[in-house]
């Protein structure tokens, strides 16, 4: 019975174990874990989500506090189009975040950033061409671009340097999503160095509706190999979504593709950025108490725990210290929702907004419980202690168990 460490992926000249650690944001895929990951001979990502907030929790900056600070004045106002970021400041902080990880890294694997193309920050062209370029400047291996395929990224970093030398790929969840992508960045002359394919049962953010049960990951990867084979196109293709156990990603592997990508067993790993008490609401965690809303101001589906503090908290917007939602108008989802229930209820000293989220502001408080569909099979990954806890992992465990693993079985920690 074959095992996930008997195929390699091939990215240019490189070999590497076919395991990608997904990119979770605001910083729950953190440094420690994708320096793990590729540690272990994989490939591992960081987030560019909301990274001057991240930076100033792991570098002891003060953007947060400095922009507030700045746009104070607007506090009150419901009107956020004046809240802009200031794009040097964007490309400090990535650069301190991408370059001490790089300067970091050990083994012979790859650490990608991923790229929240959701993170509209009230400019969103702008803003995403800093966030590439920046990574760029500073060493990162690769970038998977995500959360929003934006179909004019390729353009704006076609004139970098390293356009060719860093490895680019891109997250989609259906045949026409790739199709239009690959004809609209067909200019560049670059096709994508990978393809991620995400399927209905991933954490977080999803490309599909709510009719999202309706789709199924092996026939989307399916139809995506079998279109490629006919237009000879060899772009490796990356399943993501679903995949629990070594056997469920060699069951891909031997249907053609190059590698898996993984995310939610490393959700309760020690390197995972979750605080140590929320993962215990991950382990927890029944089937029942996953679900998917539309609470998020992006638009799009979203996976989470019904216990999260997020769902129907009405904390008044942050935009002056965050805004990372805000569109090209300095609007946002959230704000329109909180208004209207604060209209709706002027004598309340708290209101309830069930139908939307502050998402930039609870993702960077980790109150808004994003997870996979099998989240609720994390509790047969580890052992449980006499406190009723669950055994933290270790990535290095959680790594080696899919790529060596057979036969549909978990190692569990010593």
């Amino acid at each position: 019975m074959k095992r996930v460490d008997d195929f390699r992926l091939r990215l240019g000249s490189q070999e590497l174990v076919p395991i990608m650690v997904g990119g979770m944001g605001v910083d729950i895929s953190t440094a420690d874990l994708a320096l793990e990951a590729a540690r272990l001979g994989g490939v591992g990502h960081i987030s560019d989500a909301m990274l001057p907030t991240v930076s100033d929790r792991r570098y002891n900056t003060k953007y947060v506090k400095n922009k507030l600070q700045q746009y104070k004045f607007n506090v009150a106002n419901t009107d956020k189009s004046v809240v802009q970021f200031d794009l040097g400041l964007i490309a400090e902080a990535t650069a301190t975040h991408v370059g001490r990880t790089m300067e970091a890294k050990r083994g012979p694997g790859l650490v990608f950033i991923n790229c929240m193309e959701k993170l509209t920050m009230n400019s969103p062209r702008d803003t995403l061409r800093v966030r590439l370029r920046t990574a760029m400047d500073h060493g990162i291996d690769g970038i998977t671009l995500a959360a929003g395929l934006h179909l004019g990224s390729f353009a704006l970093i076609e004139d970098h340097p390293r356009f060719h030398d860093v490895k680019l790929g891109i997250i989609v969840s259906s045949l026409r999503a790739l199709q239009l992508f690959l004809k609209k960045s067909a200019r560049t002359g670059r096709l994508p160095d990978f393809v991620v394919i995400e399927g209905p049962l991933a954490g977080g953010h999803l490309g599909f509706g709510m009719d999202w049960a309706q789709y199924d990951l092996a026939t989307i990867v399916a139809e995506i190999r079998d279109w490629m084979r006919e237009q000879q196109l060899d772009i490796p293709l990356i399943p993501a979504g679903g995949i629990f156990t070594g056997s469920d990603a060699v069951a891909f592997l031997e249907a053609g593709a190059a590698a898996v990508q993984v995310a939610t067993r490393f959700t309760v790993t020690q390197e995972c950025g979750l605080p140590d008490d929320v993962k215990q609401h991950y382990f927890k965690a029944s089937e029942s108490e996953i679900e998917v809303n539309q609470i998020s101001p992006t638009g799009y589906p979203m996976r989470m725990l019904k216990s999260s503090p997020a769902i129907g908290s009405g904390i008044r917007p942050n935009c002056e210290a965050f805004g990372y939602l805000l569109d090209s108008h300095g609007n946002c989802q959230y704000i329109d929702a909180y208004n209207r229930e604060v209209a709706a209820h002027p004598d309340a000293k708290k209101v309830k907004v069930r139908d939307k989220t502050c998402l930039c502001t609870h993702m960077r408080n980790f109150d808004c419980w994003t997870c996979g569909h099998y989240t609720y099979r994390l509790k047969d990954t580890s052992r449980r202690d006499d406190n009723g806890d669950y055994r933290i992992l270790s990535a290095e465990h959680v790594f080696h168990d899919y790529q060596f693993s057979a036969d549909n079985k978990v190692a569990l920690p010593d």
